[in-house]
């Protein structure tokens, strides 16, 4: 079963007096429980993409539908209802609140979902082992690594049980050995069913995915797919989450 399916997008900017075409006409179906690289040079529409199978952002033309929900022609508020909750955001920078710990910075999505404190900080705490960070918990992102802040915020995209997690460039402030375990958790995550959707410039980010779709000026020019990554021996523990 598709969970995204787009067609004929097009997103178009105009800047002074020129205009940008920063989609042309995308048509592409992704299905429940795959794992997608999206690359492409500065200017491909590749992040453009990624902020309308966000919700970010609408389309000029064409249509979106995420978990058969149609998209496009939402207004602001329904799309803020289904980013909260169908989708987790994966950033490169990370985006933690600095000054709070990482059990509370987990459970920011569930404030806005109006979901009450105990089961708030029990779901937190939960999504926190799940990406081996239970101990971590009362931790600032000050007091913890690079690798852990984003383990933090993949544990904050995980917490509302969404359909899909979206990162972008989630490797990007990372040395390697750091991305490789990150992309290690990724992978897992899928492997237990979660659709997960990465836009990334790096090749070798880009092999740990299972289809790899390529832009250049707005137009998907690659689409291929590669045998799924190994990492059952990767030392990950992820426990399951609560209803």
């Amino acid at each position: 079963m598709a969970l995204i399916e787009a067609r004929d997008l097009t997103k178009t900017y105009t800047m002074g007096d020129q205009t940008v075409h920063a989609l042309r006409g995308v048509s592409l179906d992704i299905e429940a429980g795959g794992f997608v690289a999206i690359m492409g040079a500065s200017g491909s529409g590749k992040s453009t993409l990624m902020n309308i199978l966000g919700c970010l952002d609408v389309p000029t033309s064409g249509h979106y539908r995420l978990a058969a929900e149609a998209v496009d022609g939402l207004a602001p508020d329904a799309l803020a209802s289904i980013r909260n909750r169908r989708i987790g955001f994966v950033f490169q920078q990370f985006n933690l609140l600095p000054r709070t710990s990482a059990l509370e910075n987990v459970e920011l999505p569930m404030v806005y979902a109006g979901i009450k404190g105990p089961e708030r900080r029990a779901r937190a705490l939960a999504a926190l082992q799940r990406v081996g960070l239970g101990e971590r918990a009362g931790h600032t992102p000050s007091e913890l690594s690079g690798g852990q802040q984003q383990r933090v915020a993949i544990a904050r995209a995980l917490v509302n049980q969404p359909s899909l997690i979206l990162a972008d460039e989630p490797t990007g402030a990372l040395d390697t050995t750091t991305s490789e375990d990150i992309m290690k958790l990724l992978t897992e995550l899928n492997q237990q069913g979660m659709t997960v959707v990465l836009v990334t410039h790096e090749p070798d980010i880009a092999t740990w995915a299972r289809r790899k779709l390529v832009f250049r000026d707005g137009v998907m020019v690659e689409d291929s797919t590669s045998p799924l990554v190994d990492v059952t021996h990767a030392p990950i523990p992820l426990g399951a989450m609560p209803a």
